[in-house]
């Protein structure tokens, strides 16, 4: 069943491809990691208010893993929401889950290691302000680690 959570941070809903499936007869693995990569897209658009353009300053992966629970197949929605479980000063954990529509239940859970990157000195920067403020405003002080 989905987590109707109120405080999710992103939730998007998916239709799942014939294409996405493989030779197993369900989605591949590396489509569960596109669909958490699609609830960060949405996480960048809602902390930067609605901007995607990012100058200096850019959001990279530096780290994700994903525990696959139930497969996927076609035809079906999935419904991914994304969580910041810990902010720190140079970057954010996020945690992602992905709930099948048709059989009611989460299929996935994925955590994500988030960095703050300077294009012009091409190493690791402290998250911006405004990035930590729509984290901290959302979610409150207690998100601070």
């Amino acid at each position: 069943m989905v987590d109707n959570n109120s405080n999710t941070y992103v939730t998007i809903e998916l239709p799942v491809q014939w294409g996405d499936m493989d030779a197993a007869k369900h989605v591949n693995n590396t489509i569960y990691l596109r669909w958490i990569e699609s609830a960060r897209i949405e996480m960048f658009l809602k902390m930067q208010k609605g901007e995607f353009e990012f100058k200096k300053i850019v959001p990279i992966l530096a780290w994700q893993d994903c525990k696959y629970i139930f497969p996927i197949t076609f035809p079906d929605n999935v419904v991914i929401k994304l969580d910041i479980i810990e902010l720190l000063e140079d970057r954010v954990l996020c945690e992602g889950k992905i709930y099948s529509k048709r059989h009611e239940r989460i299929a996935a859970i994925s955590k994500s290691l988030l960095m703050a990157y300077d294009m012009q000195e091409l190493k690791k920067h402290p998250f911006p302000e405004t990035w930590r403020k729509s984290f901290i405003d959302f979610y409150g002080e207690s998100i601070l680690k």
